[in-house]
């Protein structure tokens, strides 16, 4: 009866431990798509160098707006409509792929600050002060990037 008693009591443990286990590895997938939409924000920054020169992609903030379509053979875009397409994609990629996903992009006078923001704890948060409460504010990730 004993072995019974210390056999379960070490089921439940195992299985909270499992529980703890998929859930920081869910944050942690949360975390790594973050870091690659913010890298890709800055690889884009990097490509548009006279978009950047203009200032071009200071104040990207969501929602995604419509953009131009700058592909194939016959399409030749400028670097404001290049800007355009890259925030419209960006700010469309990070809503797919995290839960109330937006982002912003600033200009901080020393490059650009990329900030990646995401309903983490799913508390129906909506806030963007990046305070660090989940209950208020989305979760934050941000990267001061020199393009």
């Amino acid at each position: 009866m004993v072995a019974l008693l210390i056999f379960s009591v070490s089921l439940l443990g195992l299985a909270a431990l499992q529980a703890s286990a998929l859930r920081d590895s869910h944050v942690a997938d949360q975390n790594t798509i973050a870091t690659q939409l913010a890298r890709d924000m800055a690889e884009r920054l990097r490509a548009n160098r006279p978009g950047v020169s203009s200032n071009l992609y200071d104040g990207i903030s969501g929602p995604a707006a419509a953009v131009p379509s700058c592909y194939g053979e016959s399409s030749s875009c400028t670097p404001a409509e290049i800007a355009r397409l890259d925030s419209g994609e960006w700010l469309a990629a990070v809503a797919r792929a995290l839960p109330s996903g937006t982002g912003t992009v600033r200009n901080n006078g020393a490059g650009y600050t990329i900030t990646v923001m995401w309903d983490q704890e799913r508390s129906g948060a909506t806030g963007t002060s990046c305070s660090g409460d989940p209950s208020v504010d989305l979760k934050c990730l941000a990267f001061t990037v020199q393009p």
